[in-house]
């Protein structure tokens, strides 16, 4: 059966030169990045933009705004395939994990897992089994256990030794908000965060994240044109740092500003009571181009591999293992 020391924990630096494994999503961050003719360019500017946040954020004793800069390593979860009698692995969850350089004290800073998610399995469920679920029915719906297998293999993840060794804290995933939801602005404010929305119904992906374990928050840090989702286990606002937390904001900002930009690259900040929506026109563009439309066919592509090279062959394995999890 599945157990904790089925997973196993590789680092790579995300850098300029940076290359996508062949196992890893093409739809992540990242990898998405590392494409095509100006893929260089691409991750110059990228990690140009995080640092220039990063220190826009964290502000104090930094008076020329070149204080710090960031490093970035992927980290790629694969599972060992032993459970089912098999040789092999399959490349379960990808993350960034995040190390603040201090340049005037020479110092490393541990940041923080998670930020970005990537996982074959959630692409799997999104654009295979749910749009299989609902064809020709009028109301949209979902099994009833959707997402059990895919949160309890990540709180698995997180049980295992190899996450321990590697990680002293639980990770913080931060995404962009739905654009189905309307965000309601708050009276409470964070220094680092910034001013906290609220919306009166969780999304499908929130949801999903619960199953994973994680509460969501939604906050709009200083100078941020709208909100960011905060995943997280435990207490978000007193068991992180502040530059731990300005790291994460400074990765996934960065990222929604070239991917979302009609949200997170918009030229005026979101209203007291705010509607995402892909379709603004007031917004600017990044120098980083990339094809939003080819992305979603991707996800559909890596959702049918994982249907074919996991979910069929371990069925019935994975099923009788996630109806007896108990985290």
């Amino acid at each position: 059966m599945i157990k904790e020391n089925i997973f196993k924990i590789k680092r790579f630096r995300f850098d300029e030169n940076y290359h996508p494994s062949d196992r890893t999503r093409l739809t992540t961050n990242f990898a998405n990045l590392a494409r095509g003719e100006s893929r260089q360019e691409n991750l110059r500017n990228v990690l140009r933009m995080i640092d220039n946040r990063f220190n826009d954020l964290a502000h104090w004793d930094n008076a020329n705004g070149d204080r710090y800069t960031l490093e970035l390593e992927i980290v790629s979860v694969e599972m060992d395939l032993t459970f089912a009698g098999k040789s092999g692995s399959f490349p379960l969850i990808e993350v960034l994990y995040t190390t603040i350089i201090d340049k005037n004290t020479n110092k490393r800073i541990a940041g923080l897992a998670g930020n970005s998610f990537s996982s074959y399995v959630r692409d799997y469920d999104f654009s295979v089994l749910l749009p299989n679920y609902n064809k020709e029915k009028s109301e949209f719906s979902v099994p009833h256990n959707y997402g059990d297998l895919h949160g309890n293999l990540f709180k698995s993840v997180l049980n295992s030794t190899d996450y321990k060794q590697n990680f002293k804290k639980m990770p913080v995933i931060c995404l962009s908000v739905s654009t189905n939801r309307t965000y309601h602005r708050t009276e409470n404010q964070h220094p680092v965060l910034g001013v906290e929305y609220e919306q009166r119904e969780f999304s499908l992906t929130d949801q999903y994240f619960k199953k994973m374990g994680m509460q969501v928050r939604y906050f709009m840090p200083r100078n941020s044109a709208a909100p960011l989702a905060f995943y997280f286990f435990g207490d978000l606002l007193s068991d992180y740092s502040a530059l731990e937390l300005i790291s994460t904001i400074s990765v996934m900002e960065s990222f929604q500003k070239v991917y979302r930009p009609e949200i997170y690259n918009a030229n005026a900040a979101a209203a007291d009571c705010y509607q995402p929506s892909l379709k603004h026109q007031d917004y600017s563009n990044t120098r980083i181009v990339y094809d939003r439309e080819e992305r979603t066919q991707l996800a559909t592509s890596q959702g049918h591999y994982t249907e074919e090279h996991f979910i069929k062959p371990y069925h019935d394995i994975l099923e009788k293992w996630s109806a007896g999890y108990t985290a």
